[in-house]
């Protein structure tokens, strides 16, 4: 049986004793099974190990809303989905380094633990040595953001403050538009109309990284980006060529992206944008999008 893209149940001894993983294959080969959980957290199970092993329904029969996940782990599920081209713990922390594309890939994204007795000094450590801004990426108001503002972190004058996090339950999928392409890597004419690439090397290494993404675009004028990490689906990158807007494009780009992300086995979705972005804003609601949380972003004062 081929079981790259099926939901498994797999029993397997492992260090301590004996454990189940119950996810998606994302590969499997004579070393052993690459098997992605519903939260987007990868595993694997070496081959010899496994004891038992089945196949299990997509989707379960009832799932959590997605306004039930914490903050801190919708935090972890959406760096799943634009991972850092470096990534390295912190206690529960994660600090993320991609050459400079992106606040989200260039942040330490803060949650739980630290682990270390100055939490500070070891942010400020990680991105100087590599060349880079110390950043930090909080939830707003949690008691981290005001551990940091209250040790003189503060908000970054050149780039966005933060963002507000919205999610929504995918219970159907839109119809896909039919002039719509979705790639599995990121065209020269889609990062032209991204726009905020400096580096295409850096941007198609974070935005190519997920094993299961696409990039969606309606001929040169349109584009969007959708990724799949276990049952999250995140979308991001929606634009539309200035001359070519109020036309519907975004509409059908989202359209395109949630059906896809369906496809791939995707019951929640998120997404990031400004909290004063009418136009985004509006063009979200109809398909159940809500605020989940804001982040902020703090740098050394």
């Amino acid at each position: 049986m081929d079981l790259v893209g099926r939901r498994v149940s797999v029993r397997h001894r492992a260090a301590g004793g004996v454990r189940d993983v119950v996810g998606r294959v994302l590969s499997a080969d004579p070393d052993g099974l690459r098997i992605e959980r519903r939260d987007g957290d990868l595993a694997f199970v070496p081959a010899g190990t496994v004891l038992a092993m089945r196949v299990v329904p997509d989707r379960p029969v009832r799932t959590r809303p997605a306004t039930a996940v914490s903050p801190e782990d919708l935090t972890r599920i959406t760096s799943r989905g634009w991972p850092a081209v470096e990534s390295a713990p912190l206690g529960d922390w994660e600090l993320r380094a991609s050459d400079g594309f992106t606040g989200r890939a260039n942040s330490a994204a803060v949650h739980g633990d630290s682990g270390v007795e100055d939490p500070f000094g070891a942010v400020i450590d990680f991105y100087t040595t590599r060349g880079l801004r110390p950043l930090v990426q909080l939830v707003e108001d949690s008691p981290w953001h005001r551990r940091f503002v209250a040790a003189g972190w503060t908000g970054v004058v050149d780039q966005p403050p933060g963002a507000i996090v919205q999610v929504a339950d995918l219970r159907s999928a839109p119809e896909p538009d039919p002039e719509a392409v979705v790639r599995d890597h990121a065209t020269d004419a889609w990062l032209a109309l991204y726009g905020r690439v400096r580096d295409p090397a850096a941007a198609r290494a974070v935005m190519e990284g997920p094993a299961t993404v696409g990039f969606v675009s309606i001929g040169d004028v349109a584009i969007g980006r959708v990724v799949v990490t276990g049952e999250w689906a995140g979308l991001a990158a929606v634009e539309v060529n200035p001359a070519h807007r109020r036309r519907g494009l975004a509409r059908r780009i989202v359209e395109t992206s949630l059906a896809w992300a369906v496809a791939h086995g995707a019951d929640k979705a998120y997404l990031q944008t400004m909290r004063d972005n009418a136009p985004a804003l509006a063009l979200y609601e109809p398909y159940g999008f809500t605020t989940h949380h804001a982040y902020r972003y703090l740098t050394p004062g």
